[in-house]
Formats: structure tokens, sequence, C-alpha cells
């Protein structure tokens, strides 16, 4: 990428140099896999190192994790666990003097709670270290106080939802607010002429805080919501399979272009979308269904539709790591990227914090983390070793991972960060096209 800027309340785009087909929230889109001619990963030793019975966060850096091994968002799950898998597995091969571990249960999705409920409690038996996840804003906030009220630190790769900004001392992120992505979201619909939007928006905190973010930003930039807006009461529960009557309402409104706001219902929405006659490229989407559509709908059915991916474009050195951890330790390369970047800054960054504070337990972590991640300025740093090298040479860092975040601000989230401009293909891939960078402040 070149002539990146971060702007306060405005985005700045900026393209891949590259005009081939690039792939995920990396180099790419996070539907493919990088070419072997443009990266393929140096040699390396993985290791799969799943905690044990007796390791906890007295003497280990326990790694649990809280990610979509099932449901909805289940496609997340492969990139999100290689993340702390990798990371893991660099961290012991540091020979830094902490030994890490990783033990990751299933988050399930907002449409059975009871799923990431047993699982958090599995994971407070454990006595980690930090948990990484979840990936779902709800499920975040299902778990996000049991956590908090046994004093374990969790930091999310992907949650997006503004009602997480401060809500726990405990709490953390690697993804940015929807503050970010929705204003890179209203704004890319803006630029392409559109201003009578209309959404499809489920009711979850996750779709309904996007809509209000980008709502705002259309408004802002001269156009109107005209179906789906805030305090309408026009969303659909979560997990809902038919359409016809939404997609009919909401194209009664005559609007320019239509925000589709959900995760696997926009498998059942698009067909209605479509079946009823709509212009498919003048549908826009987000980081819970911009993905690989292409055992789903004809060809061409998504062609030029537009969509948005939190995340740095990172190199393909990192995805082809990625890909080769998942390989060696869950027998399948990953076809996805999306939040992998974000799960291994997230475990990198827990294990610098303990580094710092002297031991692998979760306040220590807890009382580090902002640090290590530039919040109090230091030596900038891109790996595990190099971070690790200079806390012991007694030196304050400021981590610079893969997932371009900033430092840690006062309400644990990134001060800034990088969204991904997705298009979709004619086989219905989505394909990165450009990047913007923003600021909360």
């Amino acid at each position: 990428m070149a002539g990146t800027a971060v702007l306060a309340l405005s985005l700045v785009a900026c393209g891949s140099d590259d005009s081939s087909t690039p792939t995920a929230d990396d180099t790419n889109s996070p539907s493919s896999e990088p070419s072997e001619t443009e990266s393929s990963a140096p040699a390396e030793t993985f290791t799969n190192d799943k905690c044990k019975n007796g390791q906890t966060s007295a003497d280990t850096l326990r790694v649990g994790g809280i990610l979509p091994l099932t449901g909805n968002l289940a496609f997340l799950g492969p990139p999100e666990v290689a993340g702390v898998g990798l990371a893991v597995s660099e961290i012991n091969a540091a020979g830094a003097g902490i030994t890490a571990c990783h033990d990751v249960q299933d988050s399930g999705d907002s449409t059975d709670m009871a799923v990431s409920t047993a699982s958090a409690q599995t994971l407070v038996a454990s006595k980690p270290s930090v948990v990484i996840g979840a990936a779902s804003s709800s499920v975040s906030l299902n778990v996000v106080d049991t956590f908090a009220s046994n004093n374990i630190v969790e930091i999310s790769p992907a949650n997006t939802a503004v009602d997480l900004s401060g809500y726990s001392k405990w709490y953390f992120r690697t993804a940015p607010p929807d503050t970010i992505q929705g204003s890179a979201l209203g704004q890319l619909i803006t630029s392409d002429g559109y201003q009578k939007i209309a959404f499809l928006v489920f009711n979850d905190t996750y779709g309904t805080g996007l809509r209000d973010s980008v709502e705002e930003t259309v408004k802002a930039g001269g156009g109107e919501c005209v179906y789906g807006c805030k305090g309408d009461g026009n969303e659909f529960p979560a997990g809902q399979t038919t359409f016809s009557t939404e997609v009919g309402a909401a194209l009664a409104s005559n609007p320019d272009a239509i925000v589709v706001l959900a995760f696997d219902e926009t498998k059942a929405l698009v067909p209605e979308l479509a079946g009823q006659g709509w212009d498919m490229s003048k549908t826009y989407y987000s980081d819970g269904n911009t993905a690989d559509y292409s055992k789903d709908f004809p060809a061409g059915m998504l062609e030029g539709a537009q969509g948005t991916i939190p995340g740095a474009d990172a190199s393909a050195e990192f995805k082809a790591r990625l890909s080769g951890w998942s390989e060696f330790a869950e027998g399948k390369a990953l076809d996805d990227y999306a939040y992998g970047a974000e799960s291994y800054d997230a475990t990198i960054l827990s294990a610098l914090a303990a580094l710092k504070g002297g031991d692998t337990t979760a306040p220590t972590i807890q009382k580090n983390l902002a640090a290590v991640s530039g919040a109090t300025g230091g030596t900038e740093c891109a790996t595990f070793k190099e971070c690790a090298d200079l806390i012991a040479g007694g030196e304050e860092v400021r981590y610079a991972g893969p997932s371009g975040i900033g430092p840690i601000d006062k309400e644990n989230d990134p001060s800034s960060a990088f969204v991904g401009i997705y298009t979709f293909d004619a086989t219905n891939k989505n394909v990165f096209t450009t990047t913007v960078e923003g600021s909360k402040e």
C-alpha cells in the first residue's frame, strides 16, 4: 500500500499497487489463498501446543479461545484458530522465558447462547491467562461479565459493536468499533453516488449498531435512509430463513442501494433480492457477510456488489504462515483469512504483557496490555522475539503486528485501524480492491 494517512473523522482510501485479484483481509481477499509465486512462507517448524491438564496461568501463558467452531460465523473459525495457534507456536519457539499453550472452545453464535455460556464456564474453570474471542459482539456481551467477574482478560479479534467500547477493564479488542467500519461503508456508498439507502438488518447488537453508524455517515453526506432505518422497527430476528416480505417492503421504498447486515441469513436474503428483480451490484455488505459465495449462488449473482472487512492489508508471507500452521495442525489449508491477523496479534500482545509484568496471570496481562501496544510510547517492533528482546533489555515497546491497529486506547479499543474494501467477482468471490485507515478521534 502507498500513501495511507490516518484522519480523525474521515477515511482516506489507498489502493493496492497490484492490479491482479488479491486475497484476504491480508494481501488479497479473505476467501482466497496467496499465490505461490507471490508468497511462500519461509521454512518454519510449526507446533500445535494444546494445553494439558494442570497447565494454568500460574506458570503458563494459557490462551483460551471462545471462537466460532459452529454456527453462522463458523467460516471465521479456521483463520481465528490459526491466528491463536500460530502465535502460540511462535512464542514457544522464541525461547524468551515464557511457555504458552492454547485451549479453544466453541462460541457458537447468537442464535443459541447456551453454547457460549457453557464454553465460558469451561474456560473459567481452566484458569486461563487470557481468552481470545468471541467473534460475534452479541456472544461477547453474553460472556463478558462471566470473564470480568472472574478477573480474566478477554480480547476479541472481531467484535465491532460500539456498546463494547469501555465496557470493562478486563475486555479488550483488536478489531475497530463500528464507528470506523460504518464510516468506511457509508462513505463508500455515497462516493458511488447513491443517496436513498435501504437496510436489511437483523436485530442483533452488531447489526443495529453498524446500521446506525452507516446511516449517520450517509446522512452526513447528503443522503437519506428510506427503509430499515434506526427507530423504524424493521429489523428481522437472527436466524430467520424467509425474506419475501422484508425484501418487498425494502424495494417498495425505491432505494438507490441496499445494505445487507446479517450473518448466515444472507444466503436466503440474496436470492430473494435477485428473485424480486433487484440489481445486485447495488448491494453492500459488512464483515459479517463479506465472504466467498462461489458455492452458494449462481455465477454472477453478486458481481459488482461490495463489502467491508476491518483489517490491514497484511503481507502475503503472513498469510502463507497462517495457512501453513492450519495445514499442519488442522489438516487443511485456509481459504478464508478474515480476523486471522487480529487473533494472532491479540495472542502476541498478551504474551508481551506477561513478559513486561513478570508473570502469566490475567491481572498482570490486563495491567500491561495497553503499554506493549504502544499506549505509553516505546520502540516499535514487529515480531514477538524482537519485542521480547527489547523488554528483556528494559525498554518500553510498541508492538506493530500484521493487523495494523494503533495503540490500545482508554476504552481498550484500537486507537486506529484499517478497513478493507472488497468487490464480488463473476464467481461471487469477494476480492480485495482497496484499504482505508481511520481513527476513533
